[in-house]
């Protein structure tokens, strides 16, 4: 009789762990995590309640080393369902997180088209395009020349007296 009491925590606890498993397959918020935690712990105040300490303790023993394995498995069918990105997007693939046009403008001169403090607008090359200075004030209506381009960020700093002559 005692042997088939303890089925019921049993299939309590196996049935705590389908829900572990289905948690990663299944968008559930984390409802179906509240749900395995309260199987599992009514599965363990059964055991608790009805049977020895030790009985309990073996239970719990059971559990604190399944239940992270569980999870390291889960994780790894998580990675491996459709639902996960198996593709990584490189620049040998021809992915670019910056425009050809803008690798162009290093070295470009234009006008700022307003007050850079330090972001701003500026006309180059004809473009109407978004700038920044490197934390310098530059006022609207200065000459200025593109020192750098990082990603989509056109960086640029006053142009001297002295780079106007030379050019």
């Amino acid at each position: 009789m005692k042997a088939d009491s303890l089925l019921l925590p049993i299939l309590l606890q196996l049935a705590g762990i389908v829900v572990i498993i289905a948690e990663f397959i299944l968008p559930s918020g984390g409802l179906l995590s509240v749900l395995a935690a309260a199987v599992i712990g009514y599965s363990l105040y059964m055991v608790f309640a009805e049977f020895a300490f030790t009985a309990g303790m073996i239970f719990v023993t059971a559990d604190l080393i399944l239940l992270p394995l569980l999870v390291i498995l889960g994780l790894r069918l998580l990675a491996a369902s459709p639902f996960a990105l198996r593709r990584q997007l490189s620049s040998r693939e021809g992915v670019t997180s910056q425009s050809p046009e803008m690798a162009e403008m290093a070295g470009r001169q234009g006008v700022t088209l307003s007050d850079l403090r330090p972001a701003g607008v500026a006309r180059i090359g004809g473009q109407r395009v978004d700038v920044v200075s490197r934390g310098d004030y530059i006022p609207k209506n200065s000459a200025v020349v593109v020192c750098d381009v990082t990603g989509n960020q056109i960086i640029v700093k006053l142009l001297s007296q002295q780079q106007k002559g030379d050019q």
